[in-house]
């Protein structure tokens, strides 16, 4: 984009953030770490206002810090080398929003240079498969219960969904939890077909040789792959690896969500971790757009974490072009009043894009301001 056609007088007026609150469709259980994950979502929407545009997006900027951005122009925020510079990386999002609506396209034009003359389409996988079936004694009991839910998302559009394993870890005994990790694996299998990607994440919560235990138990289920087995080592992904190449099991490893460890890409780059899973609002676009350049030059993949945020579904959607190897969209289904996002739409496992300015989502902005006035905050 060249940033000089931008009126260059425009300078950011005004700041306003509330966080906004709605439902998964579902109660999400627990992972191999935490517990009850709960239905409610939350999220801090923020909305920026310069030459009387507005653009909406996620951003955990502090009021103190989007107080000291009043009155930065155009060419203070923008650069041709990495679209927003240092100081403002932390409302980028609001800023892609805004920069797409002023140039009236949508994020992924913005963001390729390119104009789509059909829908974008991308690919994406269901992400709500949690420990929702501790309350139950029997294991077929449980099994069913996750079938059940794997064909709910089956039934709304996804062909492809990542399971939680991992219950030995904390919430039952280890070799009973594992074994029910691998039945309901094995059963989701079994209930959505063939067809369908199947991944599993282990939240840390296995170790090398569990690991090796459940690739070979489920591996007629032919897993797309593992995340987070154990926390990253890259001793203990060596032998992974070579194991696995012995066993003759295609499954990816991925990893990189939350407090990866620092050499986590050269690891990746040696051929020992298959995909990076940096989250994508933690990270930023900024930062996903040259990592994928990096990675893409060994061959990695891009599988941006995203999960809890609800921004994370649209905005993800929206960068999938833009991003280097971008494999598939962590879709963590959720409604939000005064949020219309009826412009996404969910079919054989892939996820229509809006072509409407910025990231496609429509904001009541009277129902936001009433929010903003009622537990939110300006900076003007």
């Amino acid at each position: 984009m060249n940033f000089a056609n931008l009126e260059q007088t425009w300078r950011i007026e005004k700041i306003e953030q509330v966080v906004m609150q709605g439902e998964r469709r579902r109660l999400a259980g627990c992972n191999a770490r935490l517990g009850v994950h709960g239905k409610e979502v939350r999220f801090p929407l923020v909305r920026i206002t310069m030459g009387g545009i507005t653009g909406y997006s996620w951003s955990r900027v502090s009021r103190e810090d989007a107080q000291a951005m009043i009155g930065a122009s155009v060419s203070e925020i923008f650069c041709e080398e990495q679209w927003i510079k240092d100081r403002f990386q932390s409302i980028q999002f609001p800023l892609f929003d805004w920069l797409a609506k002023v140039g009236e396209i949508p994020v992924y034009e913005l963001l390729t240079g390119k104009k789509w003359t059909t829908p974008l389409q991308v690919p994406c996988y269901d992400t709500s498969l949690y420990f929702d079936d501790l309350h139950l004694d029997y294991e077929a009991d449980a099994v069913a219960l996750l079938q059940e839910e794997a064909m709910q998302g089956y039934n709304e559009g996804f062909r492809g969904f990542k399971i939680k394993v991992g219950r030995g870890a904390m919430h039952m005994d280890l070799m009973e939890g594992t074994r029910r990790d691998i039945a309901i694996v094995n059963g989701i299998r079994e209930a959505v077909g063939p067809e369908c990607n199947l991944s599993i994440d282990a939240n840390n919560g296995y170790n090398l040789n569990l690991a090796k235990h459940v690739l070979k138990e489920t591996a007629h289920s032919k897993l797309l792959w593992l995340e987070e087995a154990f926390h990253e080592d890259d001793r203990l992904y060596r032998n992974l690896k070579d194991w696995m190449a012995k066993e003759n099991l295609n499954v990816l490893i991925t990893d990189g969500e939350g407090l990866a460890a620092k050499p986590i890409v050269e690891w990746a780059e040696q051929g020992l971790i298959d995909a990076i899973q940096y989250d994508l609002k933690d990270y930023g676009i900024v930062n996903w757009l040259k990592l994928s350049k990096r990675l893409a030059k060994s061959g990695v993949k891009a599988a941006p974490h995203n999960y809890g945020g609800f921004y994370g579904n649209f905005a993800s959607a929206q960068v999938y072009p833009a991003i280097e190897g971008f494999m598939f969209v962590e879709w963590d289904e959720a409604q939000i009043p005064g949020i219309d996002t009826s412009g996404y739409r969910i079919a054989d496992g892939k996820v229509t894009v809006p072509g409407t300015p910025g990231f496609g989502l429509q904001i009541d902005e009277a129902f936001y301001e009433k929010q903003v006035s009622a537990n939110g905050w300006i900076a003007e």
